[in-house]
C-alpha cells in the first residue's frame, strides 16, 4: 500500500507539474505578444527574485534535480540526502519552476520532475515498517525518480531503463520490481487523469530512415559532438560560478541571476522569441512538419538552457536538449538536402540526448516512445551510440558529475 500510494501520488504530481509548466507558458507567450519588450522586463526580475527564494528557503530546488537525486540514493548520504528530499523542496521546486516559466527561462519540467518523484517515495518510505531494510527504502527513493520520468513524458519503458541506467547502474537488483511497479501504476494515473497520448503526437515520416546514411552518420556525429560540447561547458561554468559565488554577497549572487536573465532574454530576442520555455512547442512543430526552424535554433537554444541554468534556478535540461536535437536534425537534413527533416529531427532529439546525458539506452527509449517511431529503431540505436561514444571523448557524466562535484564524494 505504501508503494501504490506513493506511485499514485507521483504520478498527480507530475500531472499537476505539467500543467503549472503549460499555464505558465501560456501566460508568458500572451503577455510577450502584446508587449515585444516584456521578456526584457520580467525574465531578469524573475531569475533575481527566483534565485533568491531558491536559495533563501529552498535549498537544495537549483539546477536540474536530477544530481541531487543520484546523491540522495547514495548509502552514505546521511542526513544531508534527507535534506535534499525534504517535503519543502517538492513544493518549491515545484511552484519556482512554474515561475521560471513564466519568465521565460529556457528549462524543463521533466528533470525537476525526478526530483520531485524520489522527494514524495522518501516521504512515503516513512510509513514503511521499521524493520525495513534501508536499502528497500533506496529502492522505493528511486522507484520515485523513475515514476517521475515515466510520468512526465508518458513513457514507462523509459523509466525503467532510466532508473537502471542514470540513477542506479550497481543498485540492488531487487529495486527493479519495485521501480517496475511504481511506474506503472504513476503511469495509469497520469493517463487516467489527461488521457492516452505520445509527447510529441505521432509525426508521419514518409521517407522510413531505416538504413544508414551519410546523413544519419551525420546527425549521430554532430549531436555527439555538441551534446559533448553542452555537457563540457556546464561542467567548466558550473565549477567556475560555484568558486566565485562561495562566498559572495547575497548583491553579487543576484547580480549574477540577473544577468543570466538579460542573456536569456537577448537570445530570445535575436532568435525571434522561439528559445522562450522549454522548447516542446517547437520540438512539436518541426516533427509535424508545420515549422522551419532556423539554422541557428539549436545553439540560441542551448545557450539560453545554458544561461538558466547557471543562474541558480531549478532547470531541467531534458526537454530544452529534445528540443536542441530536433533543431540539430532538421539543420544537417538542410546540408543535406533531404526531402524531408522529419526523421533527421527525431534522429537529432535521441543523439543530442545521448550526447549530454551519455545515458544512451534511456535516449533511445524516451525518443522512441515519445514519436512511435519502432520502424527507426537501428539508426536510432546508431545515432545514441555514436553519439554518446563521441561525448564520452569531450566530457565526464553531466549528472554524476555534478553530484560529485557539488557534494564532495563519488557516487
Amino acid at each position: 500500500m505504501v508503494l501504490w500510494g506513493a506511485a499514485a501520488a507521483v504520478g498527480a504530481a507530475a500531472v499537476g507539474f505539467a500543467w503549472l509548466a503549460d499555464a505558465a507558458q501560456a501566460v508568458f507567450r500572451r503577455l510577450h505578444s502584446g508587449f515585444a519588450a516584456w521578456p526584457w522586463i520580467v525574465t531578469p526580475v524573475g531569475f533575481i527574485v527566483i534565485a533568491w527564494l531558491t536559495r533563501r528557503y529552498f535549498p537544495g530546488a537549483e539546477g536540474s534535480g536530477i544530481p541531487q537525486t543520484i546523491f540522495a540514493l547514495q548509502p552514505n548520504s546521511g542526513e544531508r540526502g534527507d535534506r535534499l528530499l525534504d517535503p519543502r523542496v517538492v513544493v518549491g521546486r515545484i511552484i519556482l519552476a512554474g515561475a521560471a516559466l513564466f519568465s521565460g527561462a529556457s528549462i524543463g519540467r521533466e528533470g525537476p520532475t525526478v526530483h520531485v518523484g524520489a522527494a514524495i517515495a522518501r516521504l512515503f518510505s516513512r510509513w514503511m515498517p521499521h524493520s525495513t531494510l534501508p536499502a528497500q527504502q533506496r529502492a522505493l527513493t528511486l522507484a520515485g525518480g523513475a515514476a517521475g520520468v515515466a510520468a512526465a513524458f508518458n513513457t514507462p519503458l523509459a523509466g525503467i531503463v532510466f532508473a537502471i541506467e542514470e540513477l542506479s547502474r550497481s543498485f540492488e537488483e531487487r529495486a527493479s520490481g519495485v521501480a517496475l511497479t511504481a511506474v506503472i501504476l504513476a503511469g495509469v494515473l497520469a493517463i487516467a487523469v489527461t488521457g492516452d497520448y505520445t509527447y510529441f503526437g505521432q509525426p508521419v515520416v514518409a521517407i522510413e530512415v531505416n538504413t544508414l546514411s551519410m546523413e544519419v552518420l551525420g546527425v549521430a556525429l554532430a549531436s555527439g559532438l555538441a551534446g559533448g560540447l553542452f555537457s563540457r561547458m556546464t561542467l567548466v561554468c558550473v565549477a567556475r560560478v560555484r568558486t566565485a559565488m562561495t562566498n559572495a554577497s547575497w548583491t553579487r549572487f543576484l547580480l549574477f541571476a540577473a544577468i543570466c536573465g538579460i542573456l536569456v532574454a537577448a537570445v530570445g530576442y535575436f532568435a525571434g522569441g522561439l528559445t522562450y520555455g522549454t522548447g516542446y512547442a517547437e520540438a512539436r512543430s518541426v516533427l509535424e512538419g508545420r515549422v522551419h526552424l532556423p539554422w541557428y535554433y539549436a545553439p540560441a537554444r542551448a545557450i539560453a538552457t545554458l544561461a538558466a541554468y547557471l543562474s541558480g534556478i531549478p532547470a531541467g535540461l531534458l526537454a530544452p536538449s529534445l528540443s536542441v536535437g530536433a533543431g540539430l536534425g532538421q539543420a544537417v537534413a538542410d546540408l543535406g538536402s533531404q526531402p524531408t527533416a522529419v526523421p533527421f529531427a527525431i534522429l537529432g532529439m535521441c543523439g543530442y540526448l545521448a550526447g549530454v546525458t551519455q545515458a544512451p539506452l534511456t535516449s533511445l527509449v524516451i525518443v522512441m516512445e515519445m514519436t512511435t517511431q519502432h520502424a527507426m529503431v537501428l539508426p536510432l540505436m546508431v545515432t545514441s551510440a555514436i553519439a554518446t561514444a563521441i561525448s564520452k571523448l569531450l566530457s565526464p557524466p553531466l549528472y554524476r558529475t555534478l553530484a560529485q562535484e557539488r557534494y564532495g564524494q563519488s557516487v
